[in-house]
């Protein structure tokens, strides 16, 4: 007998029923949810970081002198300008300049065909 509860001990040394399957399997499965939730999370958290970085250091706002670079250079590809007035040296417009070229092969072209 038990001298704390006055029962007759049957103790012996194992455990007479089986666990429960389906309690089990549900623990298991919410586990498996966690976890796998958890690490959705932490690669969405990942993924918004990385792309925060690349914004800071790649994608950032342009500073003033390139900005000021990029409108000379900007002026220079697209307006005209008198550059030598004792030789009658202009500059033009890049897009204009080409089809002053395309039009003087054009015309060579046909010089030699001639």
């Amino acid at each position: 007998m038990n001298e704390m509860t006055d029962r007759p001990t049957t103790d012996s040394g194992y455990e007479k029923r089986d666990i429960n399957l389906r309690v089990t399997f549900l623990v298991g499965a919410v586990i498996v949810s966690v976890i796998a939730l958890f690490l959705i999370i932490l690669k969405d958290v990942f993924v918004l970081k990385k792309e925060q970085m690349m914004y800071d250091y790649v994608l950032k706002p342009e500073s003033a002198p390139l900005r000021d670079l990029r409108a000379r250079e900007m002026e220079m590809l697209t307006t005209y300008k008198l550059l030598d007035p004792v030789r009658g040296v202009y500059r033009t417009p890049m897009s204009r300049a080409m089809e002053l070229m395309a039009d003087e092969a054009y015309r060579d072209q046909q010089k030699g065909q001639r």
